[in-house]
Order: C-alpha cells, then sequence, then structure tokens
C-alpha cells in the first residue's frame, strides 16, 4: 500500500468516519446505558458525550502509527453498536394483550 493511498485512508477514518461512528455509537448508548432516577439519564449522556466520542476517534486516527489498530477500534465500534441498533428494531415480542381490552 502507497503512502497517499495510506493518508487518504487515514484522513477518512479521521474525517467523515469519526462522525458517522460517533453517532452510532452514541444512538447504541441510549440502548445500554441504565436509566436514572428520572428515566431519561440514558438519553441525555449519549448527547452530551458525543464531542468526545468523535474528539478520541478523530485524535486516535490521527495519532495512532498502526492504520490497522485505528481501523479495527473503529469498524468494531461500529459493528457493536450497529448490531445493537438493528437487535433494538428487528426485536418483534409478544403482541400486548392491553390493546384488546
Amino acid at each position: 500500500m502507497t503512502v497517499t493511498s495510506r493518508r487518504w485512508i487515514r484522513i477518512a477514518f479521521a474525517g467523515p468516519g469519526a462522525v458517522l461512528i460517533a453517532l452510532v455509537v452514541m444512538a447504541g448508548m441510549a440502548l445500554w446505558l441504565p436509566g436514572g432516577a428520572a428515566g431519561i439519564d440514558n438519553l441525555v449522556l449519549p448527547l452530551i458525550l458525543a464531542p468526545l466520542l468523535w474528539a478520541g476517534l478523530f485524535f486516535h486516527a490521527c495519532l495512532d502509527r498502526s492504520l490497522a489498530r485505528v481501523a479495527t477500534v473503529a469498524l468494531g465500534l461500529l459493528l457493536v453498536h450497529s448490531a445493537l441498533i438493528a437487535h433494538k428494531f428487528l426485536d418483534k415480542g409478544p403482541a400486548s394483550t392491553e390493546a384488546h381490552r
């Protein structure tokens, strides 16, 4: 792999890749964070942490010497949180009997 192509891959992970992965992780965090006393902490905390997630992914893509490690971490986060979101939306629970009363 040439130096130019490695540079463009790193730019892709640091730019639009970091934004996309931070948004997916933010959406997935609402599913595994526990709700607080008001029941909304699992929604507010990901919104507050979204810039920190983006910054962490951005600086990791820029500063890590191993491009393979950058790709593994970023794509691993994307895969895990995408699976959580897909499971939530595809989960078909039993029909409620309350609606027929």
